[in-house]
């Protein structure tokens, strides 16, 4: 349903369009802050598990991945929220080493680590590892028995 200027009434009585002739709507703060609140994706709830089995141990992205299987364009966007949320705390390599470039080390804080484990204890299902078959180039895969 349309309204006409005519119609209004109260505070927008006399508010005028910018270009008349077009139709005439106001959004007041549409896009402001937007919280969500929903449930951790599986993922997540595959990297919190790894995360929380060693909390104290720092760990890097390709370490991570190996265990959960994710994908880098899965990861590190989980890893950059869970840190932007103060669930990690992350750093660089102290020395550069030797034929590799410094990686970007993880660990849970310790909030990150009481929300991490109400989150997976609180999980409708399980959080499993998921681990990708490994390759056998070359090889012949094992029959099964």
């Amino acid at each position: 349903m349309r309204r006409s200027p005519a119609r209004r009434s109260g505070a927008l009585a006399g508010w005028q369009a910018p270009c008349p002739g077009l139709t005439q709507y106001l959004y007041l703060d549409r896009f402001g802050t937007v919280v969500r609140d929903r449930g951790l994706s599986a993922q997540t709830l595959s990297v919190l598990t790894v995360l929380c089995a060693r909390p104290q141990r720092w760990r890097h992205g390709y370490d991570i991945a190996r265990e959960t299987g994710l994908k880098s364009g899965t990861l590190y966007p989980i890893l950059i929220r869970l840190a932007d949320r103060g669930w990690l705390e992350a750093c660089w390599e102290d020395e550069q080493p030797a034929g590799r470039p410094r990686r970007h080390l993880y660990r849970l804080t310790s909030g990150g680590l009481a929300r991490g484990s109400e989150a997976l204890a609180t999980a409708p299902a399980p959080a499993r590892i998921v681990r990708r078959p490994r390759r056998t180039v070359g090889r012949t895969a094992p029959e099964e028995a």
